[in-house]
C-alpha cells in the first residue's frame, strides 16, 4: 500500500511539474517574463508552493522554459552559415529568429536578461551570429558598421509587434525584417515588402 501511495506522488508531481511548465511556456510567451508565480500558479491550479517546490526561484523556471527556444535560435544560425552565400544566410537568419521571437513575447526579454542558466546557449548563439556577421560583411555585403548591438536592438522591437493574431505578428515581423534587412545592407537594393498586417491598436 505505502509503494502504491508513494508512485501516485511521484505520479502527481510529475503531472504538477508539466502542468507547470505548459502553463509558463503559454503566458511567458503571451504575456512577456512579468507574469508572476502566482499567476502561474492559478493558472497551473496548484499552489505557488508547489511551484516553488519544483522551481526554487522564478529564474529556474525561465531557464527551463526557455532552454529549447535558445537552442532552436542557435540552430537557426548553423543553417543560415550553412548557406553558400553569406548574405543569404545573415537574411534568412534575421527573418527566421525574428518569427520565432514574434511568437514568444518572452524570448528576447530571456535572451537579453542574462539568466546565467541559460547563460551557455545564449554565448553560443551570439559567438554563431558573430561569425555570420563577419562573413556577410567580408562579402560585401552587409555594411561595415553594422555591430551586434544593432542585431539585438532589431531583435527588440521586433519583439514589441502588437497584433491581433499570431498569424498577423508573423506578417508583420516579416516586414519589419525587410525593412531591417534593407537598411543593414552595404548597397540598399530598393525591394517590395511583404505586405503589411493589421496591429492592435495602441493604448
Amino acid at each position: 500500500m505505502r509503494a502504491e501511495v508513494s508512485g501516485k506522488s511521484r505520479s502527481d508531481a510529475r503531472d504538477n511539474r508539466a502542468r507547470i511548465l505548459a502553463v509558463a511556456r503559454v503566458a511567458f510567451a503571451a504575456e512577456g517574463l512579468d507574469v508572476p508565480i502566482r499567476e502561474i500558479a492559478r493558472r497551473a491550479q496548484v499552489g505557488p508552493a508547489t511551484v516553488y517546490r519544483h522551481f526554487p526561484a522564478k529564474e529556474a523556471l525561465l531557464a527551463e522554459v526557455f532552454a529549447e527556444p535558445m537552442a532552436l535560435c542557435s540552430t537557426v544560425v548553423e543553417e543560415g552559415l550553412k548557406e553558400a552565400d553569406p548574405w543569404r544566410g545573415f537574411c534568412l537568419v534575421v527573418e527566421k529568429l525574428m518569427e520565432v521571437h514574434a511568437l514568444d513575447r518572452g524570448l528576447s526579454r530571456a535572451f537579453i536578461s542574462r539568466l546565467p542558466y541559460l547563460a551557455a546557449e545564449r554565448d553560443r548563439a551570439i559567438r554563431l551570429v558573430l561569425l555570420l556577421v563577419r562573413r556577410a560583411k567580408e562579402a560585401g555585403e552587409l555594411r561595415p558598421d553594422f555591430v551586434m548591438e544593432d542585431f539585438v536592438l532589431a531583435m527588440m522591437a521586433n519583439e514589441g509587434i502588437r497584433a491581433e493574431s499570431p498569424e498577423a505578428r508573423v506578417a508583420a515581423s516579416r516586414r519589419f525584417a525587410a525593412l531591417m534587412i534593407q537598411s543593414f545592407r552595404a548597397n540598399p537594393v530598393r525591394e517590395p515588402l511583404p505586405p503589411a498586417a493589421r496591429l492592435a491598436p495602441v493604448r
